[in-house]
């Protein structure tokens, strides 16, 4: 089909595919003659239609194109004087009319040449692993869905259904940790590691991992353009090897640490050197290990975006044989002494964070799971950031 590519490459000439070969609205496609109004029931309408792809199996919702009886006859396109200004309202409307809030959500304007300051706009709708989606706008409370024939509300079964499966999804993401924790310990993992060292563990798990067709080209990480995507979690950056592929997927390693990428587009990165750099102080800086993380899930993501992975995406730390080290903030008047600030378990099982959009501040988003580290060795929050909750890290 036309709409078969990037969306930021569609162009006047693929709309005109679409009426050519006379492709009619069904599951994954809708056209509208005009955008929108500001009446509470244009957007209510607009709502229902943004969330009912979500809900099935994502789409392009495409205003500007005339359609009878659901199949597209003319590119009529819109007039708009400014097409950011409208692409933010949009996007507006969506973000503060739906919840949860909606990922994969891109919106693409397509000028017209032949019609002087017209455009189409194109919204592309991915399927959301966090359905269902309620349309809440003016407290409504309605969920959407799509077959051929297009939107329909969700009846009582449906919706029961749809909750099941998110569940059922949820708890899969977390079985997956458990799992890899207990082969990490028992020394399982994709390589062996002292056993007895600290060691921090980080997964990104795309919600969507578990699902059948979830399978992802690997070579795609596995060109010298894109390797160092793949560097270990580790105290110190460079040098890492060529990744080469093995039984899981595609798996990068040094010394003590390893970066493994799963077909299914989940990343697992397993680091000695962090926690264990000072083992005999058993002392480890606040702010070296919150840097190195930052930088780690800001490749790991790039590199999940390469692969086409689509968010959200769980991040999940975890700290292993971390008892009785400690935790410093480096540029504070109240140094540490002997027993001071020590972590008091094995484990810390950090809970989930969600990355709803590559786009986000890794600053802000992982600011709850350093907090909780902190906390862990008796601190009130984490000290790299001020009173206000800025870093005082470089801005990732």
């Amino acid at each position: 089909m036309a709409l078969n590519k990037p969306l930021d490459s569609i162009e006047e000439g693929d709309l005109q595919e679409l009426i050519d070969n006379q492709v009619p609205e069904g599951k994954t496609i809708e056209y509208k003659e005009a955008l929108p109004g500001n009446s509470d029931g244009d957007k209510k309408e607009f709502l229902a239609d943004v969330s009912s792809f979500a809900n099935a199996a994502g789409g392009n919702l495409i205003f500007g194109i005339k359609e009878d009886s659901g199949t597209p006859v003319e590119i009529c396109g819109l007039q708009i004087s400014n097409v950011d200004a409208e692409i933010l309202r949009l996007e507006n409307i969506v973000q503060t009319g739906i919840a949860p809030r909606l990922p994969g959500l891109h919106i693409h304007s397509v000028l017209l040449p032949a019609k002087s300051q017209q455009y189409a706009i194109i919204i592309r709708i991915q399927k959301s692993w966090l359905s269902p989606h309620m349309v809440t706008f003016r407290n409504d409370s309605k969920f959407y869905t799509r077959n051929s024939r297009g939107k329909y509300q969700l009846d009582v079964s449906e919706l029961r259904t749809a909750f099941l499966l998110s569940e059922t999804t949820t708890e899969r993401i977390r079985n997956f940790r458990a799992e890899r924790l207990g082969m990490i310990v028992a020394e399982e993992g994709a390589i062996s590691l002292d056993e007895i060292a600290p060691k921090i563990v980080l997964h990104l798990v795309p919600f969507g991992a578990f699902d059948p067709a979830a399978k992802f080209d690997l070579f795609l990480l596995n060109d010298p353009n894109h390797i160092y995507l793949l560097e270990p979690l580790r105290l110190y950056s460079g040098g890492y090897q060529y990744p080469r592929f093995n039984f899981d997927g595609l798996i990068s390693n040094l010394q003590g640490t390893y970066t493994q990428v799963f077909r299914n587009g989940i990343i697992e990165a397993v680091d000695t050197t962090i926690m264990g750099a000072s083992r005999e102080l058993r002392v480890t800086a606040g702010h070296i290990y919150e840097k190195r993380l930052l930088e780690a899930i800001k490749r790991y993501l790039a590199a999940q975006k390469q692969l086409g992975v689509e968010p959200p995406i769980f991040v999940m730390i975890s700290l292993l044989e971390v008892k009785g080290f400690k935790i410093r903030f480096d540029g504070l008047e109240n140094r540490i002494i002997e027993e001071d600030h020590l972590i008091d378990r094995a484990k810390l099982i950090l809970p989930e964070i969600m990355i709803d959009n590559f786009d986000n501040k890794l600053t802000e988003v992982m600011r709850p799971a350093f907090d909780t580290i902190a906390n862990a060795a008796g601190w009130a929050r984490s000290m790299t950031y001020d009173e206000n909750g800025e870093t005082l890290l470089t801005d990732l």
